[in-house]
């Protein structure tokens, strides 16, 4: 089965109904329907779109419009100037981009910067006249907000007075507005969800909805009961001199008695501020107050200024955004790995998305009955989350965005489509299929025996009957268990005495840095035999790189199809491969690519027929060795033809047809300066 992607005008209409669904659902009946991090994946590939497709962009889409309709119940207020958002950046060069373009605009001029943690909260300005509260507003659209004034006031570290400071005596005369954000801190989160166990109440979600629900009661009375805070991030005023700096307006908040962050911080260069980044990356679990990032600001409120706004953002602000813990992704296909136990495995895999910090294109489905309940189908956008921050799993589908055309998984269909000569049962109450008549222990063996083996890692004395008394023996449960084995280990096996037991040990320590092909090559994974594996090695030269690989990208070497593509892929997305593989890196095994070179690259070879002075595997290993490539069909790409005795047709013929140069065993050995 594959995917039939919708075109990008169906998707960009799909988007935006949801998007706005969702939006209602948070903005008007204060109960969001998906988590923020859901939204803003989905908001950012309708951006991505409309970019790539302007003629689509439309009055009322989504990203025309900062929020969203406002509550009824509350009287609508004017900004005195609108409450602005920021574009988010992602990465140092987004940043580095960012500093560029303000340098363009004010070329010459040096930018001292400003940045703070980004609090995740609800927006409210506080308006105070000749220093008394007179209003608080929400955010609501940027140009109008709610009049929640009744329900601020409750907050306890909202001052209804601001405080007299000397040199800040001008704050207490005519208008001054505080914006900042409405939080819950953790603890007092915490708390409150304990108060709600003891009452048999359900628990509350997330600090942030409770916050922006909580202040959108028509009760104060109900709202002083909550523990809200506000940390104040802005202040204006009529005359912009008051406030030369966006220091300058954390130390007046400080001044008049406001709350705000004691995290921010100005810098010189940008050098700095990449290292303020990555400091309060490791540290924000420590903050008392949930965040997803930082604000970043040229510090001189005239240069601010005079940057100006481009659509709905300031061009002098940034938010640096932190990997987001979920991200939605379009399902390309299902594919299946066959464990070392036999155990039927799928995976999902999809379009390349980041989660938590890293790029994952594809998810373990774990069986059938997973499938089944998540009812995950190709074609489907699903939810991605890291498990403890390591592991990518598909935490829900986006029905309402599901292809009307997609069907759901016949999982014995798929199993009988990708594995067509092999047999599967579910025994008893197993939720796994697996292979019939697979033995864990046997395919282990065989399993071992293929990495040790001559075409592979060609580990000396590591045989059958070895590999069979380290596995019945408990010393090897899977491939990367032979390295941590010791001659005291072996000496308690009636196989081996010591000088038998230090050989085998020095052969496999022998191997700890082997040829990446040899080592690609003996991880058995399925459709992959020596030119592959040696193709696979001189395309992606690491383990950690292939590992990353995409279909796409698997299917651009040569002689990868889609089903190789996808067993590759399959067997990199399979939890225990990728456990063996951090095994073997904790155990020191490293495997190392050295390109190629020798008188033979980028020369492909076809043997047919009986060689006389050599098997035709040592003929393929010598032209290997000299850089040539060792094919086993004729194809367009074909150099030579090597005809031994009695030969086929079949291949002959395709020879002519491609006008591949047939040559004899003699001219064989003399490409490759063999000498009698």
């Amino acid at each position: 089965m594959t995917l039939t992607q919708p075109s990008d005008a169906l998707r960009i209409d799909e988007l935006r109904a949801l998007l706005s669904s969702y939006s209602y659902d948070y903005h008007v009946l204060d109960h969001p329907s998906v988590d923020d991090a859901v939204y803003d994946s989905l908001f950012a590939e309708l951006k991505k779109l409309e970019a790539a497709h302007p003629e689509l962009i439309t009055p009322d889409s989504p990203t025309q419009r900062v929020g969203s309709e406002l509550l009824g119940g509350f009287k609508k207020v004017t900004h005195s100037a609108r409450m602005l958002s920021l574009n988010d950046v992602f990465d140092h060069s987004d940043v580095e981009a960012w500093v560029t373009r303000m340098d363009k605009l004010l070329p010459g001029r040096t930018h001292e910067f400003f940045a703070d943690t980004k609090k995740d909260g609800l927006a409210c300005a506080l308006v105070y006249v000749d220093g008394m509260l007179e209003r608080a507003i929400t955010r609501g659209d940027s140009y109008i907000g709610e009049d929640v004034t009744a329900n601020v006031r409750t907050i306890k570290n909202v001052p209804l007075r601001l405080r007299a400071q000397k040199g800040f005596e001008q704050f207490l005369i005519g208008r001054t507005e505080v914006r900042g954000e409405i939080v819950m801190l953790k603890k007092d989160f915490a708390a409150l969800n304990k108060k709600q166990t003891a009452a048999g109440k359900p628990l509350f979600a997330n600090p942030r909805n409770l916050a922006a629900g909580t202040i959108r009661q028509l009760d104060p009375r109900l709202v002083a009961e909550r523990p809200l805070t506000f940390i104040g991030y802005d202040m204006l005023r009529d005359d912009p001199t008051d406030i030369p700096t966006n220091m300058f307006a954390y130390v007046a908040m400080t001044a008049v008695g406001m709350t705000r962050s004691m995290e921010a911080s100005v810098f010189s260069n940008l050098h700095d501020v990449m290292h303020f980044v990555d400091l309060w990356d490791e540290k924000r679990e420590s903050l008392p107050y949930n965040t997803d990032g930082l604000v970043i600001k040229v510090n001189d409120r005239g240069q601010y200024a005079e940057l100006g706004i481009v659509g709905k953002q300031p061009r002098a602000a940034v938010a640096y955004k932190y990997a987001a813990e979920q991200a939605t992704t379009i399902v390309k296909d299902i594919v299946i790995s066959i464990g070392r136990t036999g155990a039927a495995t799928p995976v999902a895999v999809f379009d390349p998305v980041v989660v938590a910090g890293s790029t994952v294109q594809h998810a373990s489905l774990h069986n059938a009955d997973e499938i089944a309940r998540l009812d995950i189908r190709i074609g489907d956008t699903v939810v991605i989350f890291k498990a403890g921050d390591i592991i990518p799993q598909v935490e829900s589908v986006v029905l309402e965005l599901r292809p009307q055309t997609s069907k759901p998984v016949d999982f014995i269909k798929l199993l009988a489509e990708q594995y067509p000569e092999l047999a599967f049962e579910r025994a008893g109450q197993d939720v796994v299929y697996r292979v019939v008549g697979a033995d864990g222990d046997l395919m282990l063996k065989r399993a071992v025996e293929y990495y040790a083996s001559k075409g592979a890692l060609d580990i000396d004395t590591l045989g059958e009957k070895n590999v069979v008394a380290l596995v019945d023996g408990g010393l090897v449960k899977d491939l990367a268990d032979i390295y941590t084995i010791t001659v005291d280990d072996l000496l308690k096996l009636d196989r081996f005495a010591d000088i038998s037991a230090r050989k085998l040990i020095d052969a496999i320590a022998d191997k700890k840095t082997p040829p990446l092909e040899k080592f690609i090559l003996g991880l058995g994974i399925r459709h992959v035999g020596t030119q592959t594996a040696i193709d696979l090695a001189n395309t992606f030269a690491s383990i950690e790189a292939l590992q990353d690989a995409t279909i796409d990208q698997l299917e651009a070497v040569d002689g990868i199809g889609k089903v190789v593509a996808e067993s590759i892929v399959a067997w990199f997305a399979d939890p225990d491969n990728e456990a063996l593989l951090k095994k073997f890196d904790t155990l020191g095994v490293r495997p190392v690519f050295v390109k190629k070179s020798g008188a033979l690259v980028g020369q492909a070879f076809v043997v047919t027929g009986t060689l006389e002075s050599m098997s035709r595997d040592e003929a393929a290993d010598r032209i290997r060795a000299l850089g040539g490539t060792f094919q086993t069909a004729v194809a367009k790409d074909t150099t030579y033809l090597v005809a031994g005795g009695k030969v086929g047709g079949s291949k002959l013929k395709k020879a002519n047809e491609y006008g591949t140069k047939i040559i004899d065993e003699a001219k064989l050995r003399e490409l490759l300066d063999v000498k009698d």
